[in-house]
Formats: structure tokens, sequence, C-alpha cells
């Protein structure tokens, strides 16, 4: 291969993404506008639910004490006070209340017999996660008022509280368990391998539809040369979105950085170099960039979105998923951008994600250029 054929290509494509403004703007304003969307947009920490309280033993000071464990709690948000069913109907059938706590009137009498006092609770079910997550919040905010209950009737009839297990936890890496932490690198993620194999996937495609492609084979530019020369100037706009993406995440979302640069300089090297290869292949496969831009968006964008962990645990799929999830290269750079910003993860940790990474790189480079012939058929 000769350097200077090679430093020609790459420097025309520059020139070429230089004079089609719509392309410099897809590869750095994407990026930009994807993190602000998912990063204050997309939030998986439930809190504030909304709730309307019906009090029906609202002249009792035990039912009252009891509700401010609801008002002060941060996981909820009482909007109204009401007194009958209709209008628990039609505040959470408009999407005003999510909750409705019912409180018979007979609460209070009932806990100072030392009975269990029942408490109707109300809750819309057409999301079921975010329901089942409320409930939690009630049944946890119901234990707590029933354990300090138990205490202080014990100690009014000087019977000593009985020892009991006090869960004590804590919570590494993130001990907030604030949702952006966990979404804002796996959306670096997404963002490097849609735009860099999008964008690369029209570069060839491009040269077939503008009839430019004719004279790069007449000229002693080789195959390899010319994969390598296009591969330069996008890997430098990959790079460049890589270094906007995590300054964004460190001084826009808070998120901390506590691995090393260096080794995400070289993780995100391998990555882009897979991801923008793949990009090549499809273009150098599809010849026309509108198929070119589909194959890429079907390739990258649903298998990143919801096979890499990215939102969903893989964990948590079918087994024959969890398979398919192998063949994700989004999956393992997810893994090892989190390792990087909340755990402090190096090589040692991360060997078998970057040795997949690796691989990926080398096969997708390979493909490319094995594919791609100095032939008009």
């Amino acid at each position: 291969m000769n350097l200077k054929r090679i430093r020609a290509i790459a420097w025309k494509e520059f020139i070429q993404i230089k004079r089609d403004p719509r392309s410099l703007a897809l590869s750095l304003g994407i990026p930009v506008f994807l993190l602000l969307i998912f990063g204050f947009g997309l939030s998986l920490d439930i809190d504030r639910v909304r709730t309307i309280v019906w009090n029906q033993d609202a002249s009792s000071k035990v039912t009252r004490d009891f509700l401010l464990n609801f008002k002060y709690s941060k996981y909820f948000h009482v909007v109204a006070y009401t007194d009958n069913y209709d209008d628990i109907q039609h505040r959470i059938d408009s999407g005003q209340a999510m909750l409705a706590l019912v409180i018979p009137k007979d609460f209070s009498h009932f806990l100072e017999a030392g009975k269990a006092a029942p408490l109707q609770l109300i809750v819309d079910g057409s999301d079921a996660n975010t329901a089942t997550i409320a409930m939690n919040y009630v049944r946890s905010v119901v234990y707590g008022y029933n354990v300090q209950l138990l205490s202080r009737m014990l100690l009014s009839r000087g019977i000593a509280p009985r020892a009991q297990v006090e869960a004590r936890p804590r919570i590494w890496y993130n001990m907030g368990l604030t949702s952006t932490w966990f979404i804002v690198p796996g959306v670096i993620a997404m963002i490097i391998m849609i735009v860099s194999a999008l964008v690369t996937s029209l570069c060839v495609a491009r040269e077939w539809e503008r009839g430019t492609m004719e004279q790069l084979i007449a000229t002693p530019v080789k195959a390899p040369e010319l994969v390598i020369g296009k591969f330069i100037p996008y890997f430098c706009i990959g790079f460049f979105d890589l270094i906007v993406g995590v300054l964004m995440a460190r001084f826009l979302f808070g998120v901390p950085f506590r691995g090393n640069y260096l080794t995400l300089a070289l993780m995100s090297s391998l990555f882009l170099t897979g991801a923008l290869s793949q990009g090549i292949y499809i273009s150098v496969v599809a010849r026309t960039q509108l198929m070119a831009s589909q194959l890429a968006s079907l390739t990258t964008l649903i298998p990143t979105l919801l096979l890499s962990g990215f939102i969903y645990p893989i964990f948590n799929m079918p087994k024959a998923v969890q398979a398919i999830t192998y063949f994700v290269p989004a999956r393992y750079y997810i893994i090892i951008l989190r390792e990087l910003f909340l755990k402090a993860g190096g090589l040692a940790v991360m060997w078998d994600e970057a040795l997949f990474l690796f691989l990926f790189a080398v096969l997708m480079f390979t493909f490319a250029i094995r594919r791609f012939k100095k032939k008009v058929v």
C-alpha cells in the first residue's frame, strides 16, 4: 500500500464532507441532539407519583399523622383531597392522578384497638411497570409506619421492643441511584455506533450514484488504499463525537468519570473502527445511498437500542434473545463505558469485552476490503 495514495483519498473525502453540509450536520449535530434528548428526556427514576387522598376519618389525629408519611415523601405528590369515588375515577381517567388512597372512617379505631386497619389503594394499571413501582412505594411507607407504631405501642405498655434485623444498605458506584448516570454512557455508545455506521454507509454508495467511482477505478489506487482513505476522515469525526459526548456527560449531566482516559481512547478506537468498517461494508454491498441508509439503520439502530443492555437488562431477556445479544458489539462497549465512568475498571476487568471489540474491528475491516472490487459491474 502507498501512503501517498491513502493520504490523497483521505484528503478528497475531507473535501467531500466539507462540501456536503448535510453529512457534516448529521455527523456533528445528531450526537449532541441525541444526548440532550436521552439525557434530559429519558429517566428510569419514578418519583412524585401523583396521588389523590380520600380521608374518611379526617377528624382523627392518627390518620393525619399517617398521611404525613406520604405528604413529605419525595416519591409521592398529593395533588388533591376528595370525598367521593366519582372524583377519584375522573382524576385517574384524565391523568391528573395515578394513585388514590382511601382511608375508611374506622381507620383510627382499628389501630387503637390493636387490629389491622384496612387501607384501600387504587392504582392506574395502564402503565404496568410504573404501577408496580408505585405500589411498592406504598408498601414501603406502610411497613415503616407499622414498625414505628409497634415500637410506640410496646413502649407505652412498658415492654421493650424485640430485637429485629435492621438492613443497612450501602450502594456502590451510584449512591443516589441516578438513572442519568446509567443512561448517558449507553447513549454515547449508541451515538457512535449509529452515526458512524450510518454516515460511512453512504460514502462508497455516493461515489457509485454520482459516477465518480469509475474515475477512482481508473486510477492506480488499490482497493485497500481506497477503503482506508475513506475510513480516516470518518474516524476523526467519530472521535470528535466521542469527545463531545464525554464532555457533555461530565459537565452537563454530572456523570463522574472514574477510569483512565487512555483506556477510554483505546477501547473507543476499537469500537469506532468496527462501526466504521461495518458502515463501509454496507456501502460497498448496497451501492445506493437509500439502500445503504436502510441497512445501516436496521443493523445498528434496532440492535443497539433493544439488544445491547442500553435500557433493558439482558439477564431479563429470553435465553434465545440473550444468545443474539452476544453478536451485538454495542453490548460490550456499553459495559466498558459504564465500567470506566462509574467503577474505575481497568483492562484486567474488561479484557473479554476488549477482545470481542478487537475481533469485531478486524473482521469488519477485512470484510470491507475483501468485498470492494475495482470493477464497474
